[in-house]
C-alpha cells in the first residue's frame, strides 16, 4: 500500500463516525502495524474492537493477534476507550 497520507486517514475516520464496520476495521489495521500512524496497539485494540462489535469476524481475529502482544491493562484501557467512543457516537 506504500505510504498512507493523512486524507486517508481523515477520511476513514469520518465513515467511522458515521459506523461504517469496514472503516473501524481499516484504522486498527493502520494502528496495528504503524502505516500512517504511530504504531498503537491500544487504538488498534479500539478500533478492531469496534468493527468485532458490528459483526466482522475478521476484527475478532485481529484482535485477538494484537491483545497477544498486550498488558491486560493495555486492554481494559482499550476496551474503556471503544465503550467512551460508542458512547460518544
Amino acid at each position: 500500500m506504500g505510504q498512507i497520507d493523512h486524507t486517508y486517514i481523515t477520511e476513514r475516520i469520518a465513515q467511522a463516525e458515521s459506523g461504517a464496520k469496514e472503516a473501524f476495521y481499516d484504522l486498527g489495521l493502520l494502528y496495528s502495524i504503524g502505516q500512517g500512524v504511530d504504531q498503537d496497539y491500544i487504538e488498534a485494540h479500539k478500533w478492531f474492537n469496534l468493527a468485532a462489535i458490528r459483526g466482522m469476524k475478521s476484527a475478532q481475529i485481529d484482535r485477538a493477534e494484537v491483545a497477544e502482544d498486550m498488558s491486560n491493562n493495555d486492554i481494559a484501557t482499550a476496551q474503556r476507550m471503544a465503550r467512551e467512543w460508542l458512547a460518544l457516537h
